[in-house]
């Protein structure tokens, strides 16, 4: 069964403060959605979208270029401000992306088998993207909106250099999604972890939560479900200049219509990720001591081509 991988790319990375989604960490310069693709292939994926920004995309068509050598099937989707359903416009002065579940609507015109949904700027660990797969196999064919995944321990994700935001995920007995609840300003001080919903109500955290790191799996039959959401979405906020439609909230409120499942599959990571620019050199340290363990080759290349052992 073919499998696709789709790579969020189109962030403006306002908080790191430069174009992180190439910002090189491995030990021979690869980037962390370098690792995801790597990832993906030992998992089965084959085919590779990567949403992207217009100015953008010829660095990235580069990049992939030079890290891959052109032997993987990749095609480039670019996530346009203007591209909305009929009867909406951008408003005057916006500038902002529209947000992630904005950026998963960019590729359907180029996915029609099951995928997973990735941020370019995270790593999510091999096991991650051999479970999902293994999700996607089990449901395809039986007509199910059951979708998954990838669920990570709160503590394991937080950043030393300032808050950050996190999809906390509450299940039910049987580990299905009942809600998924976007916490922004997550940090730790002292030994106590706090953070805050979107409306500004301060919250305490465990560190033992459940979050989601936005690596999702689901089929083609999400997407005229999203696309009724974020028309719901335009209709409510789509005057603001910075209203994000978040591809957590729509999964939330679909959950909440029962129009879909989401399985949350527990996974070992480890997660890396660069919100900030202080973060790179924890993620290169991470990185290097994976390949001394074997885990990666120095350098990834084309599938068929690498020296990496398989998860």
């Amino acid at each position: 069964m073919k499998l696709t991988l789709v790579i969020l790319a189109a962030g403006l990375s306002t908080r790191y403060g430069g174009l992180k989604q190439l910002e090189p960490v491995g030990p021979s310069g690869a980037v962390l959605f370098d690792y995801g693709i790597y990832d993906a292939v030992r998992a089965g994926f084959s085919r590779f979208v990567l949403v992207v920004r217009p100015e953008i995309e010829p660095l990235l068509r580069q990049h992939i270029d030079g890290q891959f050598g052109g032997e993987l099937e990749v095609e480039y989707a670019a996530q346009q401000l203007d591209a909305l359903p009929a009867g909406f416009a951008v408003p005057p002065g916006r500038r902002k992306p529209w947000g992630t579940g904005h950026a998963v609507l960019a590729v359907r015109r180029w996915v029609e088998e099951p995928f997973v949904v990735m941020n370019a700027d995270d790593f999510y660990g091999a096991e991650a993207f051999s479970l999902l797969a293994g999700h996607l196999r089990k449901v395809s064919g039986t007509g199910k909106l059951d979708f998954a995944a990838a669920g990570y321990r709160l503590r394991d994700t937080l950043s030393p250099s300032g808050g950050v935001s996190r999809a906390v995920c509450e299940l039910d007995g049987h580990g299905y999604l009942e809600r998924v609840t976007e916490v922004k300003n997550i940090r730790e001080d002292f030994g106590i972890i706090s953070g805050s919903t979107l409306t500004g109500q301060p919250l305490k955290l465990t560190g033992d939560e459940v979050i989601s790191m936005n690596l999702w799996a689901a089929t083609p039959a999400a997407f005229p479900l999203l696309e009724s959401q974020f028309i719901d979405f335009l209709a409510e906020t789509g005057s603001e200049l910075n209203a994000e439609f978040l591809l957590s909230t729509a999964v939330n409120d679909l959950i909440d219509r029962r129009q879909i499942r989401v399985k949350v599959i527990p996974t070992p990571g480890p997660w890396l990720g660069v919100t900030f620019a202080e973060d790179r050199s924890v993620a290169i340290e991470k990185l290097r001591q994976l390949v001394s363990e074997g885990k990666y080759p120095d350098a990834l290349s084309a599938p068929g081509k690498s020296s990496g052992e398989r998860p």
